[in-house]
């Protein structure tokens, strides 16, 4: 694909989607709602902007579901948006319960506990940036939001490929509502979720909502004795309390735990002639079966004052505790060659207090601040052949590895970690007309980071120290940013809108966890920054029943963060790649065919190309970036078959494609991941009062193996390390409502 290539068709789809919507003025047109109307008839609000707005209204890139939707289409766990939303990528590389999203191709090439992803997670606002906060199921939500590149403005640091918005569900005054969800499916899994909102006065409310799965591993361990892995255990609980002491001042105080303890992820090493003979593809003879241990903590308050009909104030106050313990057999066999055990605690507190107005023009602006103080432990071990005799005495003893350096070892490290970030940002807005707004907004950031404590050390397999490789040593870096944006948006008519604009994303400066064997590889990565230039079109037409969302882009990416592997030494510094470009574009379509029929479509491309860098003494300008596939789809169809007294019985399926693409910017041609498609679906049944649902549902109908990260150890180790999406998995769910 050309310079243009992904461009230049998606720019002719806008100016055709123009064109016909332009076409459909001549129609009377419906008087605007106050909010979008959706696929299945009801209006969705979206706060990707920190306010309020219909989602046809917001002029960049945003795709929101609906918590009904995803309870349809059964989306529990955040990676499984990436099958959702086009351009949106998931790797899991920590696990598939800790999922790293890419998004337009922005993606991170290092892994370690203590990194931040470039796509940033929010939970009701608050940021989850550490590992540790992330293995948290997805129940009672309101919405998910998925913001399409650098939200600098608005949400601060990491955010340079954007940011997925997960928001719960909140109780209502004087309103008593609840439902509860049991379900059962293949590998003997049981799962259950619920919520309950009650009254407890005129001014106050609560909701409780819960969520518990468990089902038995689907990688079968063919070592006899030993369980199979990538099972499922979790459970989380929310609760939620509403304040509402006048008409002008609203609190809303939240309080969650979630708890994962499944058997660890499996990992399929290839070659398989060699490291897996005689299994099949879901088949591992693995010797660790340790369980996974992810706990969360998280309390925040979210508060809002009107100060006037015009003005008002809105604090979210957070904080976050996060354990994250797994072992993990890294050589995907039954030898020890390779076994990692990963350590993570974090604990976060962050502040965010700002002002918006909501004048009825021409000018409207958000200012704020905001305080993020991350602190985090961090410990990694690896274990190299530790049951490898070396000195030729009888038994593996700690004198093996002094002997049989590396071989025999454990090299561990740890280190303490504080990351500050204060910052005030603005976001305003100009009607020049009823049709023509001009928007433009900065944010000036400062962040201070410490790594202090960091020691390595090998030891023999029975803990005993033989050698100090990196003594007690501390990092640290200071460094201000000033990002922001500008637009302009035009509507053509009520339903009708075309935007274009420029922005700066910004990710802050990350410490290297991979420094084992020399103080050399202590390193500072600098901060990344993307420029994005991007032009978009919202419309609706025929009575709003057609629903065409474009929008075409071109980045230019600097200093991408990444693990660079010295060929002479092995040693692993953390640098960045100087340059890259991407562009592309997404379409997104919804049809109301009718009242009861509704079609889906999404279409996403992307060009990548790395105009300049060295990874790894390898020259890869010219290369993709990773996790970027060319061209993904979406697509789907809601039908009713039957409604009437009996109730309703409705059928839904959708289908998911993603192109060929690479994990790693070596683009190595043995590790790319050919094209697939994944198929799902489910027939569901309401009552005619709404009461009683129930649902039969499959996922990956084909039961298409893919993988969903794939890293290079071959020349090191003799494996390349892999790891397996999730076979086809059925089952049946039944709800009430009360």
């Amino acid at each position: 694909m050309n310079a243009s290539g992904a461009v230049r068709p998606m720019l002719l789809l806008m100016l055709t989607g123009a064109s016909v919507s332009a076409l459909a003025q001549e129609a009377p047109a419906t008087p605007a709602p106050a909010e979008t109307v959706a696929d299945n008839g009801t209006d969705i609000v979206v706060t990707a902007q920190k306010r309020a707005e219909r989602l046809q209204d917001v002029p960049i890139a945003v795709s929101a579901l609906g918590g009904d939707s995803l309870e349809r289409q059964r989306v529990t766990q955040a990676d499984e948006l990436a099958g959702k939303i086009v351009n949106l990528q998931l790797t899991s590389t920590v696990g598939d319960n800790t999922p790293i999203f890419a998004l337009r191709g922005v993606s991170m090439s290092d892994y370690s506990l203590n990194q931040a992803s470039p796509v940033a997670t929010y939970y009701d606002e608050v940021y989850k940036g550490n590992f540790a906060f992330l293995g948290v199921a997805m129940y009672d939500l309101e919405r998910v939001e998925v913001l399409r590149g650098p939200q600098g403005t608005l949400y601060g640091k990491n955010t340079t490929g954007g940011a997925v918005n997960l928001i719960s569900r909140t109780p209502v005054l004087g309103e008593t509502e609840g439902y509860l969800n049991l379900g059962y499916g293949n590998y003997d899994r049981y799962e259950a979720n619920g919520a309950l909102s009650v009254p407890l006065g005129e001014t106050l409310a609560a909701r409780v909502a819960f969520t518990f799965a468990r089902a038995d591993g689907w990688f079968k361990n063919q070592l006899p004795g030993k369980p199979d892995l990538a099972s499922v255990r979790e459970y989380g609980v929310r609760g939620s309390l509403l304040f509402e002491p006048s008409d002008s001042a609203r609190f809303v105080l939240r309080a969650s735990t979630s708890y994962q303890n499944p058997r660890n992820y499996g990992v399929y090493a290839q070659p398989e002639a060699v490291n897996r003979p005689g299994l099949s593809r879901r088949q591992i003879e693995a010797n660790v079966t340790d369980r996974r241990h992810a706990r969360t903590s998280s309390v925040s308050l979210t508060g809002t004052v009107d100060l006037s009909d015009a003005l008002a104030i809105t604090s979210v106050t957070s904080w976050d505790k996060g354990r994250l313990n797994f072992y993990e057999d890294t050589d995907g066999t039954a030898t020890e060659l390779l076994e990692i055990p990963y350590a993570d605690r974090a604990t976060q507190f962050a502040q965010d207090l700002r002002l918006t107005s909501d004048f009825d023009g021409p000018f409207n602006f958000i200012l704020g601040a905001y305080f993020n103080r991350e602190k985090v432990y961090n410990q990694t071990t690896f274990e190299i052949g530790k049951d490898i005799d070396s000195d030729g005495l009888p038994g593996v003893t700690d004198a093996d590895c002094a002997v049989g350096f590396p071989l025999g070892c454990l090299f561990r490290n740890s280190f303490d970690q504080v990351k500050k970030s204060y910052a005030l940002y603005s976001d305003m807005s100009f009607e020049v007309s009823d049709q023509f707004t001009l928007r433009g907004g900065l944010r000036f950031t400062r962040d201070k980071g410490v790594q202090s404590n960091f020691e390595a050390n090998a030891f023999g397999p029975n803990e005993v120290l033989v050698m100090n490789l990196i003594p007690p040593s501390r990092l640290d870096y200071s460094t201000e940013n000033l990002s922001g944006k500008i637009g302009a948006d035009y509507k053509i008519n009520p339903d009708v809108m075309v935007y274009g604009n420029y922005s700066r994303g910004y990710r802050a400066p990350s410490f290297n966890a991979q420094a084992f064997f020399d103080p050399s590889e202590l390193s500072v990565a600098k901060a990344e920054k993307i420029d994005a230039f991007e032009l978009g079109l919202k419309s609706q037409f025929a009575d709003r029943r057609v629903t065409l969302n474009m929008a075409a882009f071109h980045y230019t990416y600097s200093n991408q963060q990444f693990i660079n592997v010295d060929p002479a030494t092995a040693a692993q510094t953390l640098l960045n790649i100087p340059r890259s470009r991407i562009q592309g574009g997404e379409a997104e379509l919804t049809v109301r065919a009718g009242d009861m029929v509704t079609l889906r479509g999404g279409l996403g491309l992307l060009d990548t190309k790395i105009k300049r860098g060295t990874v790894s003494g390898v020259d890869v300008s010219g290369n993709r970036l990773s996790n970027a596939p060319k061209l993904t789809f979406t697509g789907g169809f809601d039908a009713t078959v039957i409604d009437g007294g009996s109730g309703k019985v409705s059928l839904h399926g959708d289908i998911n494609y993603s192109s060929n693409q690479y994990f790693e910017v070596l683009n190595i041609p043995r590790l790319r991941q050919k094209s697939y498609v994944l198929l799902s679906g489910h027939i569901d049944w309401e009552s005619a009062d709404g009461r009683w649902t129930a649902s039969v549902w499959g996922k990956n109908l084909a039961n298409k193996f893919y993988f969903t990260s794939r890293v290079d150890l071959l020349s090191g180790f003799g494996f390349d390390y892999n790891h397996v999406g999730t076979p086809r998995t059925y089952g049946v769910t039944v709800g009430a409502k009360f």
